[in-house]
């Protein structure tokens, strides 16, 4: 291998402008590469990252109640003109034990009962529609960290005390510490003290929920000991709808996944990743046809050499190793550099860009780069590297 090894380098250093230009070439290629993906990682991260800030992965909920059509009297004909039932809020039947059974299955990281419906947030002449959020504290707070989302006041739910959204205390003109009132229709009502206020960044949801605790909320929607949704959350987050899945199928619930109501995120996503790796697959294709034209140009160029190499006793597989081992130089040195300087860019994006989002430095990205880009290198000068294996050495003396 030491004699490829040889005359390869020895081409290689012969042609140095050659050499930089197709190195240049394939760096630049890599790092579009490796900045390329690890920018839309990056995005994709901060992206579901802030999506999933404010909802947990699966939401366990009653099954939907079906249309109940009585059995007509024997001998007559009933025609039924079926509509959807409309749902009303309903408590999750042994909700504690449908917990229970959550908190033990594996992948699963954290399960928190809710209590949520609709009432209405009074303060002076101000009436705004909110949504109750009763909550197991400590279990929600591993869902939604809503602690680290307080702008105002503290966290603290219980003895009259809830925390409200930012939209909602500006619309009702409430500061921390304030009183409202809230409405759960037919005549559940019950005033409370606002200790804190958060921002979630959401302004739906900044605008209308309350969150208190379970006792209270069940109080004020007339559903005693009631939880009407199971909260929970996974580890790998792409494993939620089939999890979800599992849950329906051992509970006989309702489970939806984020990638269910969030649909169109996850088709933006799947476009973004497409998207870059129809770049990867263009860029790298360039990368490849440069390697061979150069490594064809320096076939022609060498023909004489190669023929005296040939009549000295080199072998067409020695000769075939001289320029798949070029290949791989070529791919190797150029992805090292690419890589270094794709690194370059998202260091530099990290400290002097807009600062929106943060982009991760995988350090599997390089090495994928690296495999890829010497991989390439090979496999692009296999023309080459075979027709100068089959050069005539009589002939390619003779060359012009």
């Amino acid at each position: 291998m030491w004699i490829e090894w040889t005359i390869a380098t020895k081409f290689l250093r012969e042609g140095k402008a050659q050499s930089v230009l197709i190195l240049v070439g394939i760096a630049v290629g890599v790092a579009v590469i490796v900045f390329l993906t690890a920018l839309i990682t990056g995005l994709q991260g901060n992206i579901i990252e802030r999506t999933l800030g404010t909802q947990a992965h699966i939401k366990v909920e009653p099954a939907d109640e079906a249309n109940r059509i009585l059995a007509p009297a024997e001998g007559t004909v009933q025609l039924v003109l079926e509509s959807r039932r409309a749902q009303r809020l309903r408590s999750i039947n042994n909700w504690q034990q449908v917990r229970d059974v959550l908190d033990t299955l594996p992948r699963i990281t954290a399960v928190s009962p809710v209590i949520s419906g609709p009432a209405f947030a009074r303060r002076g002449e101000a009436l705004e529609s909110v949504a109750l959020v009763g909550i197991d504290a400590e279990r929600y707070q591993r869902i939604i960290p809503i602690q680290d989302d307080i702008v105002e006041g503290e966290f603290r739910i219980g003895a009259g005390d809830v925390v409200v959204g930012r939209q909602l205390a500006i619309e009702l003109g409430m500061r921390a510490g304030d009183k409202m009132r809230i409405d759960g229709g037919q005549g559940r009502e019950s005033v409370v003290n606002v200790a804190g206020v958060f921002e979630l960044g959401v302004r739906e949801l900044d605008a209308r929920y309350v969150y208190l605790d379970m006792k209270q909320a069940q109080s004020l929607l007339n559903l005693p000991g009631a939880a009407t949704i199971i909260d929970v959350t996974v580890d790998d987050i792409f494993a939620a709808k089939s999890m979800a899945s599992r849950i329906a199928r051992l509970t006989g619930l309702k489970a939806e996944s984020w990638m269910e109501t969030n649909a169109q995120l996850m088709n933006a996503l799947r476009s973004q990743s497409l998207s870059t790796q129809m770049i990867s697959v263009f860029v790298a294709l360039s990368v490849a046809l440069g390697i061979a034209s150069v490594l064809s140009v320096s076939v022609v160029q060498r023909t004489r050499e190669i023929g005296i190499l040939r009549a000295m006793g080199t072998t067409r597989r020695q000769m075939l190793g001289v320029f798949l081992i070029q290949g791989a130089l070529f791919g190797l040195a150029g992805s090292l550099l690419g890589g270094a300087a794709g690194y370059g860019l998202v260091a530099a994006f990290n400290t002097f860009g807009p600062k929106l989002f943060y982009i991760p430095v995988d350090q599997t990205l390089l090495m994928g780069a690296t495999l890829l880009a010497t991989l390439t290198g090979i496999v692009s000068a296999a023309l080459p590297a075979r027709r100068a294996s089959r050069l005539d050495p009589v002939e390619a003396i003779r060359h012009v």
